[in-house]
């Protein structure tokens, strides 16, 4: 599940001492400036169009989609510990090297770490409704979000998000339509489940879907 986004904290990593921090695996990427775009032709060996999967849970998507499409690039946020590691394990398993973590909140990603232009599709897949009303501010799309997507996005580009929330999904189409920086879509593309996902349809649930188009 895609976490909230307000406000941001770096999780401490495995240190060795005071001064290094070291990554969970070679899949999590550290910036070498929190306060910087980043350089994306660092992190893959090649060039493609870059994917970004928000709040990437235990990374059964996020792999599933490195594998699929090698003519793409992947960075998940994940910032909760254990989570990032099952991702870290999954995509060292699958050896994808189209794949890099980066273990921060996901608004702080999309604000301040992803450069203008330089991606091509965001995945936001189940986030946190936060569905009492005070804890509203709390959600992760809101137009301020919206407006730093709009600028980490392509021409053209999209954010691709689902929920089995129905107010949560009636409050994102309400901000974007507000916003005037999207064009709203059927998201046609077939992609795999998210875990939660598969466990919201074994209950019966509805999924809602939209794509966004950066107009």
């Amino acid at each position: 599940m895609a976490e909230q986004g307000t406000g941001f904290r770096l999780l401490p990593v495995t240190r060795v001492d005071d001064n290094a921090r070291v990554p969970i695996s070679r899949i999590e990427y550290l910036p070498p400036d929190y306060f910087q775009p980043l350089d994306i032709a660092q992190l893959f060996p090649s060039t493609a169009p870059l994917e970004v999967d928000l709040g990437c849970g235990d990374g059964s998507f996020l792999v599933a989609m490195a594998l699929q499409h090698p003519e793409r690039n992947y960075i998940g946020t994940e910032r909760l510990f254990a989570r990032a590691r099952n991702t870290c394990r999954k995509a060292e398993r699958s050896a994808a090297t189209n794949l890099r973590l980066l273990r921060v909140e996901s608004a702080y990603a999309v604000k301040h770490l992803l450069g203008p232009g330089t991606v091509s599709r965001i995945y936001i897949l189940f986030p946190d409704p936060w569905p009492k009303r005070r804890h509203w501010p709390r959600r992760l799309i809101q137009p301020d979000f919206l407006k730093a997507a709009a600028t980490a996005l392509t021409p053209a580009g999209e954010l691709c998000i689902k929920t089995d929330d129905a107010d949560y999904f009636d409050f994102i189409m309400r901000n974007a339509a507000d916003c005037d920086l999207f064009k709203p879509e059927p998201w046609k593309e077939n992609v795999p489940p998210t875990d939660f996902e598969r466990h919201y349809m074994a209950q019966g649930r509805k999924i809602h879907s939209v794509c966004l188009r950066r107009r």
